[in-house]
């Protein structure tokens, strides 16, 4: 039996080709007050699709369109509260949507894919891995 946790995160990319980013302020530790995708922890019994539109919409006030699996990560040390694995969710919007800081999130918006802030955990990572996977796909 393994204890690492189960974790999603959802990049919104907005535009098409995509433009922009929707990143979320961290309210709590680890990495309080650095930017991040939306995300967090599956709740027992919870679907981890269910678990992503909900993480998203509780930091964001976005609801969730079409999610589009494109990664699980799951690297030793990518969170410094222990072992995790990330299933990450593409969500493309045709242009930014209005969203807010809520739950867990001290601010959401949306930054340039071109001047992205310093990002917690593996988010670099995972932001282009779903630039790769929206390029390869354009669907918007």
């Amino acid at each position: 039996m393994s204890d690492r946790a189960l974790t999603v995160d959802v990049a919104v990319l907005a535009g098409s080709p995509a433009l922009s980013v929707l990143l979320v302020n961290r309210a709590n530790e680890p990495f309080a007050g650095a930017w991040a995708l939306p995300g967090g922890f599956v709740d027992d019994g919870e679907r981890i699709r269910d678990a992503a539109a909900r993480e998203l919409a509780e930091e964001t006030a976005v609801a969730a369109g079409e999610l589009e699996l494109f990664g699980v990560y799951d690297a030793p040390g990518r969170d410094p509260r222990g072992a995790t694995m990330s299933i990450a969710y593409l969500m493309r919007a045709p242009a930014e949507l209005e969203a807010r800081g809520g739950d867990d999130a001290r601010e959401a918006r949306w930054w340039p894919l071109g001047a992205l802030p310093a990002l917690a955990f593996d988010h670099a990572e995972l932001i282009a891995d779903a630039i790769s996977c929206a390029a390869r796909d354009p669907r918007t």
